[in-house]
């Protein structure tokens, strides 16, 4: 079960560059249900998420290059490319995922969260530095951002 807030991003903290980090590619094969192959620096992956908003199952299936790259020419929509800052908070365990997008989207940036329990998730107070909550607005989904709907 993924369990999580997301927010939009405009004036992120000066420093945040300097926080470990991945480059990601992923692009969708369906939006409906989801089903997702993504290539996080270099390991590859199909993934599978249910309906939802702030809590949704997921799956994680590994794939090999030759797989990702085979699945990637059959995928819908624009291939999403960004690079993910791991941004501790301190005193909580939680991280903050802090994605800044190239290619199609780029500038935009997005911060996720991810909890162990709804509630948790409901009672979480961001950081003054993320802008706006769109966890149940739907609208910067990965997978809405493929179709170009923004």
């Amino acid at each position: 079960m993924e369990i999580e807030r997301k927010y939009l991003v405009t004036s992120p903290p000066p420093d945040y560059r300097t926080f470990p980090s991945h480059m990601i590619e992923q692009a969708y094969l369906c939006t409906d249900p989801v089903v997702r192959i993504r290539k996080e620096d270099e390991s590859f992956y199909l993934t599978y998420k249910s309906k939802g908003l702030l809590a949704r199952e997921e799956y994680n299936l590994p794939l090999n290059r030759e797989a990702y790259e085979h699945l990637l020419a059959k995928a819908d929509g624009i291939i999403l490319t960004k690079r993910r800052y791991l941004l501790p908070i301190k005193g909580t365990g939680l991280i903050i995922e802090l994605d800044e997008f190239f290619g199609a989207y780029e500038g935009l940036m997005l911060a996720e969260v991810e909890f162990e329990t709804t509630k948790d998730a409901e009672e979480f107070k961001p950081p003054k530095w993320f802008a706006k909550d769109v966890t149940f607005s739907g609208e910067y989904q990965n997978s809405r951002l493929a179709k170009g709907t923004l």
